[in-house]
């Protein structure tokens, strides 16, 4: 499972003792807890500005969530053609949003462009009752591509989905590897750029089964806990969520394990680009790589027990790897020794 995902790798250290720490004594439920009270003063300092923060066991929850107060279910949601919430999570968002349709647009290296946005909303027939109007807009950070939006690309699209009266949310489930790649303020690519709502990503930065609904339009609030309630995501013991959350985001260490992600993904990278016969479908921003190489290779690799997946979207020959907050340049480098060798025979 080395490269299969980041959600094959375990808790860290922080998360765990945050755990063990919680795991004493008697806490008030559903969220009344002081651990998940602390969360929302935590994440204003983060962001610069005042949020509200709710945790949520699942991303596929959170994403559903934040979209079923963006969305009435006779709305349009948008998103690139190869986002997660359009392409891996089944019909999750249109269960949450009670039938919100979503629409996917094109765009290089799984991103939306502001210019393909905006023409598509000047071209929608907004007056013709029988066509559902677009009410949301969903990027994806990193994206399914492991490409990056930067802070200017994310108001721009911003923009023109705010010109036609849409509300703007975050698919944070890489976030941190975003932010250690732009090496900006976490606010520069959310709120300031015109982002409503997002969900920060922790199970894949190291995390066991936590998440956080960012609000930054505070207004939504009452609406995302009515609706957490009504869909079975209202953790009763929900300080277990709340402190590894907690643990995450504590003296950086979210940008830090994101960083180590980042930097191995740019040494296997940069490893497989040596060998003749794999090819890098476009350098890594966070901490995915995609490449194309012979499936024959591919079948030698996995036999010897080095895990990674297919991607078909890229090509029947396309493949992704991804690292995660532990994995160790040892494990990259015997992984590059593995492709040679393979490659070789």
């Amino acid at each position: 499972m080395t490269f299969y995902s980041d959600n094959t790798a375990p808790a860290t250290p922080e998360v765990m003792a945050a755990l063990n720490a919680a795991n004493a004594g008697f806490a008030a439920p559903y969220g009344d807890d002081t651990a998940t009270q602390s969360l929302n003063a935590a994440f204003s300092r983060l962001f610069e500005t005042d949020v509200a923060v709710f945790p949520v066991p699942l991303g596929t929850a959170a994403n559903g969530l934040l979209l079923s107060c963006l969305t009435r279910p006779w709305g349009v949601i948008l998103a690139n053609g190869a986002a997660h919430v359009l392409e891996d999570e089944s019909t999750a968002p249109e269960l949450f949003t009670d039938g919100a349709r979503l629409v996917g647009l094109p765009g290089d290296r799984a991103k939306l462009d502001a210019a393909t946005l905006r023409q598509r909303l000047v071209d929608w027939p907004w007056d013709f009752i029988h066509t559902a109007k677009p009410q949301a807009l969903a990027l994806t950070q990193s994206t399914e591509q492991g490409t990056v939006y930067t802070p200017d690309e994310v108001a721009a699209l911003c923009e023109a989905a705010k010109a036609h009266g849409l509300k703007t949310m975050m698919d944070g489930a890489r976030f941190a590897n975003a932010v250690a790649h732009l090496g900006c303020a976490p606010a520069d690519v959310t709120w300031r750029a015109g982002i409503d709502a997002m969900v920060f990503g922790v199970t894949k930065n190291g995390g066991m089964a936590a998440e956080a609904a960012v609000l930054f339009d505070r207004s939504l609030a009452e609406e995302f806990a009515l609706r957490q309630k009504r869909a079975g995501q209202l953790i009763s013991k929900m300080r277990y969520l709340s402190v590894q959350i907690a643990a995450s985001i504590a003296d950086d260490m979210w940008l830090k394990r994101a960083a180590h992600a980042n930097a191995m993904a740019t040494r296997l990278a940069a490893g497989l680009q040596a060998v003749p016969s794999v090819k890098l479908c476009h350098q890594p921003q966070a901490n995915a790589v995609f490449v194309r190489m012979a499936p024959a290779l591919a079948d030698a690799l996995s036999a010897a027990g080095w895990g990674f997946n297919p991607w078909r979207s890229l090509g029947q020959d396309s493949y992704r790897l991804v690292t995660a907050w532990d994995t160790p340049a040892e494990t990259v480098d015997g992984f590059l020794a593995a492709v040679r060798e393979q490659a070789a025979a």
